[in-house]
């Protein structure tokens, strides 16, 4: 897998949103208005995650359709991964530190990440 570009990331999510199921391309346009992006700049980014292998393309009748192949949760895995390796050296802990000396974590997000950490270890055993 390989890390998206901003804007195809952007088609990703609206796709993503579409709970799986297939889309016209203007279904997508629709979703993707707010970024003002022409027609054939939503074509490319398709085409384009579709050669990457991210996107199906289906033809039915005069409309293609699109579905996602990637799951947000296995690309949110990857980046994330891509993230820690790249920027902290592969130690989780770095990564929090340094969210929590940006001010990064309130109270209540430490405790939840606690109470997370306490399910990984006993799912563990």
């Amino acid at each position: 897998m390989k890390r998206l570009p901003d804007s195809e990331l952007e088609v990703m999510k609206a796709l993503w949103a579409s709970g799986g199921a297939s889309v016209t391309r203007a279904d997508l346009e629709g979703r993707l208005r707010d970024l003002g992006w022409a027609s054939n700049t939503v074509n490319t980014y398709l085409s384009r995650l579709s050669e990457k292998g991210f996107v199906s393309c289906e033809k039915r009748g005069k409309a293609n359709w699109y579905a996602p192949l990637v799951s947000q949760a296995d690309y949110l895995a990857f980046e994330s991964s891509a993230v820690l390796d790249k920027v902290f050296g592969k130690s989780l802990k770095r990564f929090v530190a340094s969210l929590a000396r940006g001010g990064g974590l309130d109270d209540a997000e430490v405790e939840e990440l606690q109470r997370y950490l306490d399910e990984l270890k006993e799912a563990r055993k």
